[in-house]
């Protein structure tokens, strides 16, 4: 807002509706921003702290305080090509994330999201949390594709957060790794911290955070291995990270010290990592879930390459 701007606004409501659509009218913002305000707790309804279902009547008293910051993190709703949505259950939907989105909104990126991608599909996601990060309870990273869970309404969203904070879902992913492993079956259990000296990059650092990898050898063609791996822990970039620190980085990883050439070879633009598999036990039911996800095409393209 510019200086010229008060602080506050209030106004009485003439009609019917929600309080998004009154803020909107009032602040001049899109009822996106408007509900993203509300969550912020910048709206009162007759003195009375507003929420998203809030229903206004003529009469009301809507004040809307301005931020300093109107847009910090805004969610702007807008499909997302390749998002794929392979769940749209009650509390939560299951979506497979192509490379090249991040789960939300963040300081630096100005690309594609999962939240926003939802958004343009009309999905509502109602939970607590960031307004940028509603329903998120796991992320992925933007160069891996696969299967995300995102909750829909606040009971999945704590009940999930939790199982995720307690590493009861079961999440599988395949790599593809450059080189053989010794063994070719095995438990990477090493620290992973921020890199010292890098600002997006992370490693095998003493006094880091626990993390445990599983893996299993599935197809070797040589030059590169194809495994299955098991995360007990969920570290950012715990798997780039691990495999790398073995020597044997993620094809197409040039961020950890992949092959540049043999990247090109297979024409690959990003790290061959792909969440194959996610089960968990449903917030609501206790029932267990689980989902697939077939390979996109580039990592796809790049086995057929070294296959024949």
């Amino acid at each position: 807002m510019g200086t010229s701007e008060p602080s506050s606004r209030s106004v009485e409501v003439q009609q019917r509706g929600r309080a998004d659509a009154a803020v909107a009218k009032i602040a001049d913002i899109s009822r996106t921003k408007a509900a993203q305000w509300i969550q912020r707790g910048l709206v009162t309804v007759n003195s009375v702290p507003a929420v998203k279902s809030t229903k206004v009547v003529p009469g009301d008293i809507v004040t809307v305080t301005f931020p300093d910051d109107p847009d910090p993190l805004e969610v702007k709703p807008e499909l997302v090509q390749d998002l794929t949505v392979v769940a749209d259950e009650e509390h939560f939907v299951i979506i497979d994330k192509p490379v090249g989105v991040a789960a939300h909104p963040s300081q630096g990126w100005r690309g594609p999201t999962v939240v926003g991608g939802l958004a343009a599909l009309g999905i509502d996601v109602a939970t607590s949390g960031p307004p940028e990060r509603k329903g998120i309870v796991q992320r992925l990273d933007v160069g891996t594709s696969g299967l995300m869970v995102v909750a829909k309404t606040e009971i999945a969203y704590s009940r999930l957060k939790q199982a995720f904070h307690d590493r009861t879902p079961k999440r599988n992913y395949h790599a593809l790794i450059e080189g053989l492993p010794d063994p070719l079956n095995g438990t990477i259990n090493a620290p992973i911290d921020r890199q010292p000296g890098y600002e997006w990059r992370f490693g095998v650092v003493e006094g880091g955070k626990d993390a445990i990898t599983i893996y299993e050898t599935l197809e070797s063609f040589g030059t590169a291995t194809l495994v299955n791996v098991r995360l007990l822990t969920g570290r950012t970039h715990q798997i780039r990270v691990h495999f790398s620190a073995l020597n044997h980085p993620l094809v197409g990883d040039l961020t950890y010290g992949a092959d540049a050439g043999l990247a090109a070879e297979l024409g690959l633009t990003r790290q061959w990592l792909h969440a194959v598999g996610l089960g968990f036990a449903h917030p609501v039911t206790g029932q267990y879930v689980s989902y697939t996800s077939p390979y996109p095409s580039d990592l796809q393209y790049a086995l057929e390459r070294l296959r024949y």
